[in-house]
């Protein structure tokens, strides 16, 4: 599925909550979308979190 597909039923989906549901429920709506994309992209092997371990980890040494 490319971009513009999923970025229309993520607008939809963001548009529902916040009709129905208020600001709160749009927060959630927002942020849940955003852990489930970097789920996403981190099961199919596009996002790599090396980078952000070693780092945290370097910084604990110091």
């Amino acid at each position: 599925m490319n971009a513009t597909p999923l970025g229309l039923v993520a607008g939809l989906a963001l548009g529902f909550a916040v009709a129905f549901g208020g600001f709160g429920a749009f927060v959630v709506v927002l942020v849940l979308g955003a852990l489930g994309l970097l789920v996403g992209r981190w099961l199919d092997g596009e996002l790599d979190l090396s980078a952000l371990v070693g780092s945290a980890r370097d910084r604990g040494r110091r």
